[in-house]
C-alpha cells in the first residue's frame, strides 16, 4: 500500500506541474504542424519548459519471450512487462515486430500477424496499461488502407492508442513482403511527463528522423529494434541532446541519458530487460560563456540543482533536483541560452557574413 501511493503521488506530481513544459512543447509541435518550413527555427528559438520530472523507464528485451503462434508471444511479452512492475514503471517499451521475430519455427506473412484495427494484438497491452497506470510502445505490423507498416502503438495509462509510428527506413527484405515505408516526418507524441518520438532499428542509419524528432522537442527517444545498435544508440542520445531508449529482440537494451552515457542495460543478471530512473529535467548548454553564471545558479539553489561540466567537450547540463524548481525559470533568470539556441544565434550571424 506505502509503494503504491508513493507511485500515485509521484505521477500526479508529474502531471501536474507538467503542465506548463507539455503547453510550451504543444505550441512548437503545432507551429510544425502548420508549417514544416518553420520547424527548425521555432525549436531553435524555443527554450525548453520543464517542471521537474522525474520517471520510471522501462525496455524488454526478446528474451524467452517465445512461442508457436502470435497469440502465444502476445501472452509471452504480457508476461515479461510484469517483470517490470515492482519499479511501478511509468512507461515500457517492446522490441520491434517482436509478435512474428519471437516465433519458433517458420514465421507467418505479414498480411496474416498484422494489426488491422480489430485489436486483437494491441487489446491485451491496451489492459495491461490502464489495469497498471503506465504507458506502453507495443511495435507490430499493422494494415492501414492497403498499406502494411512496421508500427509502433503509443498506449496511454488509460489504455487508449493515442498515437502510431511507421517506421520510415524500412529494409529491402521488409519491402519485399510487403511492408511500405512511413512518412518522412516522424510524428512526436505528448505524454503526462513530456514529449516523446519514436525511431524503429533501420532509421537509426539515418540521421534525419532523429533531428526531425529534436526539432519538433521530443525529450525522450525510443527505439525499438531487432538488432542492439551498441554504440549507435549513445550516439544518437548525444547528437541530439535527447534520451534514447533502446528495446530489442537480441542482446543489449538500455537506457542512456542525454550525454550518451548508460544509465542502465539489460544483462546476464537482468536478461528480461531493465528499468531505471530517467530525470528529463535538465538543459544542455555550451559551457561557454554561461558558465560564468554558474556559481550564481548554484549559490541560490544549493541542493535543488546539479550542474555538471563535460570539461573536454565544454559541454554543460543544468538539472533540477526539486519539484519546485524549473530548469527553464532558470534560464530565463540567469540569461541562458540552450545549445541549439547558442548554434542557432551564431548561425544567425554567419549568414549575415555571407549575404
Amino acid at each position: 500500500m506505502i509503494d503504491h501511493m508513493k507511485n500515485s503521488n509521484r505521477r500526479s506530481f508529474v502531471k501536474n506541474l507538467g503542465i506548463g513544459s507539455l503547453a510550451a512543447i504543444g505550441a512548437t509541435s503545432a507551429t510544425t504542424a502548420a508549417n514544416p518550413a518553420t520547424a527548425s527555427a521555432a525549436a531553435a528559438n524555443a527554450i525548453p519548459a520543464s517542471s521537474g520530472r522525474k520517471i520510471w523507464v522501462a525496455t524488454m528485451t526478446m528474451h524467452k519471450m517465445d512461442g508457436n503462434t502470435c497469440e502465444e508471444i502476445v501472452q509471452a511479452a504480457v508476461k515479461q512487462m510484469q517483470k517490470a512492475l515492482p519499479y511501478k514503471p511509468d512507461i515500457i517499451c517492446l522490441p520491434e515486430a517482436f509478435h512474428i521475430l519471437a516465433i519458433r519455427g517458420k514465421r507467418p506473412s505479414v498480411t496474416e500477424t498484422a494489426e488491422n484495427g480489430s485489436g486483437n494484438l494491441t487489446r491485451p497491452f491496451q489492459e495491461f496499461a490502464r489495469k497498471n497506470n503506465c504507458y506502453a510502445i507495443v511495435p507490430l505490423y499493422s494494415k492501414e488502407g492497403n498499406r502494411y507498416h512496421n508500427t509502433a502503438f503509443l498506449i496511454d495509462r488509460r489504455g487508449e492508442i493515442v498515437g502510431k509510428y511507421h517506421k520510415i527506413r524500412t529494409t529491402t527484405g521488409e519491402m519485399k513482403n510487403g511492408i511500405s515505408p512511413g512518412p518522412l516526418d516522424p510524428p512526436v507524441f505528448k505524454t503526462d511527463f513530456g514529449t516523446i518520438g519514436i525511431q524503429t532499428c533501420f532509421d537509426i542509419e539515418w540521421l534525419d528522423g532523429w533531428r526531425r524528432l529534436r526539432e519538433k522537442g521530443a525529450e525522450l527517444v525510443f527505439w525499438p529494434s531487432a538488432f542492439a545498435g551498441g554504440k549507435l544508440v549513445n550516439t544518437m542520445a548525444w547528437l541530439n541532446k535527447f534520451a534514447v531508449v533502446s528495446s530489442t529482440a537480441k542482446d543489449t537494451a538500455k537506457i542512456c541519458d542525454i550525454t550518451g552515457e548508460e544509465l542502465a542495460a539489460s544483462g546476464l543478471y537482468d536478461s528480461w530487460g531493465v528499468c531505471a530512473e530517467l530525470n528529463l529535467e535538465k538543459a544542455f548548454l555550451h559551457s561557454y560563456p554561461y558558465y560564468e553564471q554558474f556559481p550564481a545558479i548554484q549559490a541560490k539553489y544549493g541542493q535543488k540543482v546539479r550542474i555538471r561540466t563535460l570539461h573536454e567537450e565544454e559541454f554543460s547540463i543544468i538539472e533540477s533536483l526539486s519539484p519546485d524548481v524549473k530548469v527553464a525559470d532558470i534560464m530565463k533568470e540567469f540569461n541562458l541560452k540552450t545549445h541549439e539556441e547558442h548554434l542557432h544565434i551564431a548561425e544567425i550571424q554567419q549568414r549575415q557574413h555571407w549575404m
